[in-house]
């Protein structure tokens, strides 16, 4: 028995073909693919043993990919990949946690075996899961084979989402919204911020009556008082004081597909300062809002909030927004594009963007975010939770 697949074999046929169309285009024989979310984009696979080395091979000649997964844990890959037992192998404990063999080694036997050990292989050289270790060993295994740094070419495939993929963003986003309302509902004098923390992973699992919800590739960023100023510091055992101001940066997910979104809270009324600069925070995202749509380009995007913010003279230097969708442990973000002034990238219809014009300051800071599909004609907001400053009293 297998689980329910949440794409069509068609989905994954169209996925493969732009990928080996992609590779093709960069003069690429054999793709190794090493990213948690570009072999599950391929392959359907998804389980938590990304901790070891796991791949899928993608061949110009092939009509699906290979999955290489440990020996134990190709039951899982049965389970939850559209694949079939011959495109699925395991490789063995003898290669786990041991300084003197690499499964490299097995891929490497696997390319030759398949008349690959002279082919032009592509890997994901900066890949959180491509190790120096594993191009050495790649290398050294397959002599013949001229070797190069395709990284990020499946996530570039992987940018512009399917009308299905989508359909899975929304419903993320619906356990968005749940979520931050939850949260910022247990917020309040003497809570500690791990009781929030415990709250937005109750309520995003839990999901709703329709589906549940699954766990997200970034730990709920919960800071409040100074911590606010450091956009990725945990929760510790602190308790919220009359007078602070808390930032919460969550994602609910479904099949994998994140919709992130951060909203700020006082406890109290806000200083005149913090009040005024969400002012003008709410300001630069409504002129982002207004000017993003397919056929501008990444940095347009950026300019417009550029342009509100600097008139205030609030400097930002780092970028506004990132590329979204599958997420894996470390990160929700694709890896492509990006809201700065260097991208050229010009936008298209169905590019999903986390646009985060966070602000830090020396001693506190403010997060107002939305997840956005590009539009012909503008933007889609995924999440309906109100763009406000949350002040409680």
């Amino acid at each position: 028995m297998k689980y329910q697949q949440p794409f069509s074999l068609e989905e994954y046929q169209v996925r493969l073909h732009k990928t080996q169309q992609s590779m093709l285009e960069q003069g690429i024989d054999v793709l190794i693919v090493s990213e948690p979310a570009n072999l599950y984009y391929l392959t359907g696979y998804d389980a938590w043993s990304f901790y070891t080395p796991q791949y899928a091979l993608v061949s110009q000649d092939w009509d699906r990919p290979l999955c290489v997964v440990r020996g134990q844990d190709v039951n899982g890959a049965r389970l939850t990949s559209y694949l079939t037992d011959d495109f699925i192998l395991g490789y063995s404990d003898h290669y786990i946690q041991n300084p003197a063999a690499h499964c490299m080694e097995f891929v490497a036997q696997l390319l030759t075996e398949r008349g690959k050990g002279s082919a032009r292989v592509g890997y994901e050289g900066d890949s959180f899961f491509f190790s120096g270790r594993s191009l050495n060993q790649l290398q050294y295994h397959l002599p013949n084979a001229t070797l190069v740094d395709a990284d990020a070419l499946v996530n570039w495939v992987r940018s512009v989402k399917s009308e299905a993929e989508i359909g899975y963003m929304r419903q993320a986003a619906r356990l968005t919204e749940l979520t931050m309302t939850k949260a910022i509902d247990r917020i309040k004098p003497g809570v500690r911020l791990a009781d929030v923390a415990a709250e937005v992973y109750a309520t995003s699992v839990a999901g709703l009556e329709e589906y549940a919800g699954e766990y997200a590739a970034i730990a709920p960023l919960i800071p409040a008082g100074v911590g606010t100023s450091c956009p990725h510091v945990m929760w510790r055992d602190e308790v919220y004081q009359q007078g602070d101001c808390s930032t919460l940066e969550i994602s609910g997910v479904k099949a994998r597909y994140h919709a992130p979104q951060s909203r700020t809270v006082f406890l109290g009324k806000p200083n005149p300062k913090a009040y005024d600069t969400v002012q003008i925070v709410l300001e630069g995202i409504e002129a982002v809002l207004n000017t993003a749509r397919e056929g501008v380009y990444a940095h347009e995007v950026h300019a417009a909030w550029d342009a509100v913010i600097s008139k205030h003279g609030i400097v930002k230097d780092s970028r506004c927004g990132y590329s979204i969708g599958i997420g894996y442990p470390p990160d929700w973000g694709e890896r492509t594009i990006s809201f700065r002034p260097i991208d050229n990238t010009l936008l298209t219809e169905n590019v999903t963007m986390h646009f985060m014009p966070g602000v830090w300051f020396d001693d506190w800071g403010v997060a107002i975010t939305e997840s956005i599909r590009i539009t012909k004609t503008g933007v889609e907001c995924l999440c309906n939770t109100p763009r406000a400053l949350f002040i409680i009293d």
